[in-house]
């Protein structure tokens, strides 16, 4: 429980307010002529507890202006260091650990051995952010809500103390100053008129009055915090899955390649490279002898899968949602999803064939049925034959125990491992080899491994026409950012913040009469002091009271 300190006026305060709530009096040096500690009226804040816990402690931290400098003093030396070399998730098909060293050498090598090369992906960064973020926050509450009650219950009639200690002071009676009302509450009803020309609200209590305007600036800082504690909370999210995707996938020609993370696939359908001429190029690249390209697009098919989308054995079954035309700064678009062309690579690939069941003893040919290199079918009808695919190698090789394998899921070196069965076959059937390639057929010995079944059946093409390849494969950088609007929301609420912070003042005005028609006025703002000495001076000359704007400044302050 926070104890609380009595003024004289009544009003119980709590401990560590310097000024009392209610009348403003100083409680502590009360004898003291120096300017008044204003920046939160006097009110404590919770930081400034006599007997702090563990978890005031923690607070006190996190609500220092000083820590909040060092955190972000700290964030912006990561980013430097961060920026020294390129970040890994920018690299495709490159391993980290060798480009590095190969590239920049020993401090490559070392950047990387530190965690650098993925700098704002890493525990330590984000928990710089956050930390950043937390304060943000208790620095906010720490003090906006002590403002907020200072500034939500304030008494019309300040005590005396407490309007001659502030940096804008008048002093003097009615009767010496010239006035033209000499009454003093009529004259604080026609000063009240004036006040509210210029803007101000008035509240008056009998001789006393408070007049006040552009207060919401007081919360621009505050605004602005907001709109920064929304932007590194998106930032955050950026981390989670669904929030943020920035990848880089290939996609090889006639074959849809599931984007990661989505439910949508993507076909390059057909890929299109024109290169400069020779006359076209510049004497540096024609006497180097490169081949630079012009152009080079990708015809996009954007799918949806809508079953067995993530089935190792079945074919996911697409609905089609667009197709675009992608070159480079010109992406598939189609809602947040953005497809951007980053680069190609020439290299040719077997996609699907279709082949015929051949009786070599007969001359009789029964199909042709398609065989697709990824996710192959489990079974295929030639005539009345019957194939069974019992294993399936995409990239087949022979281990040192002579054990067929796969190195690879890329079907660089595709076999097929078919069992027949039909008229004139064994009930069981006979194991049959295949490859597709006849490279692959004559390195591995297709015919030698089949024996007697090769000699009676074989599985071949007739023509290249029968032949799917594809020549390029097409790689993209997929782009979506959930997270964006809210990027975009917070930077405008920041710069509500600034613009509010910034333009605006808030003034306050307090003035009393005693014995008669001594008049006492203070007045405070939170910047742009010569703005308000010239408002007051100005208020006061229209009441008869002559004064000069650097005579309303407090001696005692200036000195």
């Amino acid at each position: 429980m926070i104890a609380n300190t009595k003024c004289e006026c009544g009003h119980q305060n709590h401990v560590g307010t310097v000024l009392c709530e209610s009348c403003g009096k100083p409680l502590f040096d009360d004898q003291s002529d120096a300017p008044l500690e204003m920046r939160y009226d006097g009110v404590a804040r919770r930081s400034q507890k006599t007997n702090p816990s563990v978890l005031d402690r923690v607070w006190n931290f996190f609500s220092s202006v000083k820590v909040a400098v060092y955190l972000i003093l700290a964030m912006l030396l990561g980013s430097i260091l961060g920026s020294i070399y390129p970040q890994e998730n920018t690299f495709l098909n490159v391993d980290p650990a060798k480009y590095y060293k190969e590239t920049y050498g020993w401090t490559g090598d070392l950047y990387y051995k530190l965690g650098l090369s993925d700098t704002y992906g890493s525990w330590w960064f984000i928990g710089l952010l956050v930390c950043i973020g937390t304060s943000l926050v208790i620095c906010s509450l720490d003090r906006v809500l002590p403002l907020y009650r200072a500034l939500s219950k304030q008494q019309i009639r300040k005590h005396l103390s407490f309007l001659t200690r502030q940096k804008v002071v008048y002093t003097g009676k009615l009767a010496e100053s010239g006035s033209t009302i000499a009454d003093p509450e009529a004259w604080v009803k026609e000063a009240a008129a004036k006040l509210r020309k210029k803007g101000y609200k008035v509240h008056t209590d009998g001789t006393a009055l408070l007049a006040e305007k552009h207060r919401f600036s007081r919360w621009g800082p505050y605004v602005n915090h907001i709109g920064l504690i929304i932007v590194l909370l998106t930032v955050l999210l950026r981390t989670l899955p669904g929030w943020q995707m920035d990848e880089y996938v290939g996609f090889l020609e006639g074959e849809p390649t599931k984007i990661p993370g989505t439910s949508y696939y993507l076909e390059n359908d057909e890929f299109n490279v024109e290169f400069y001429s020779e006359q076209e190029m510049t004497d540096a690249f024609r006497e180097k002898g490169q081949i630079v390209p012009k152009l080079y697009e990708t015809k996009a098919v954007l799918y949806e899968c809508t079953a067995d989308c993530d089935s190792p054995d079945k074919q996911p079954q697409l609905k089609e949602l667009t197709r675009q035309t992608i070159t480079v700064n010109h992406p598939l678009k189609y809602k947040g999803l953005l497809a951007y062309q980053f680069d190609y690579s020439q290299t040719p690939r077997l996609l699907s064939v279709r082949p015929m069941l051949k009786n070599k003893q007969t001359g009789e040919s029964y199909g042709p049925f398609t065989i697709r290199m990824k996710n192959p079918d489990a079974t295929y009808a030639a005539g009345p034959y019957k194939l069974e695919l019992k294993e399936y190698f995409p990239d087949f090789s022979i281990n040192d125990k002579g054990v067929p394998v796969t190195v690879s899921n890329d079907p660089n070196a595709p076999a097929f491992v078919f069992v027949i069965t039909g008229p004139g076959l064994p009930n069981d059937g006979q194991t049959y080899l295949y490859f597709p390639r006849e490279v692959d057929k004559v390195k591995f010995s297709q015919d030698q491994i089949n024996g007697a079944v090769g000699a009676v059946w074989d599985i071949s093409v007739n023509s290249m026409s029968d032949v799917e390849i594809a020549n390029f494969t097409s790689y993209l950088n997929i782009r979506r950012d959930t997270a964006l609007p809210y990027i975009f929301t917070g930077g405008i609420i920041f710069f509500v913040g600034v613009v509010m912070g910034l333009y605006w003042q808030h003034r306050r005005v307090w003035l009393r009469f005693d014995e008669g028609d001594k008049l006492t006025l203070g007045a405070h703002t939170n910047k742009n002091w010569y703005g308000l000495r010239n408002e007051v001076a100005g208020v006061l000359n229209k009441m008869g009271i002559e004064v000069a704007p650097k005579q309303l400044a407090n001696e005692v302050n200036n000195s």
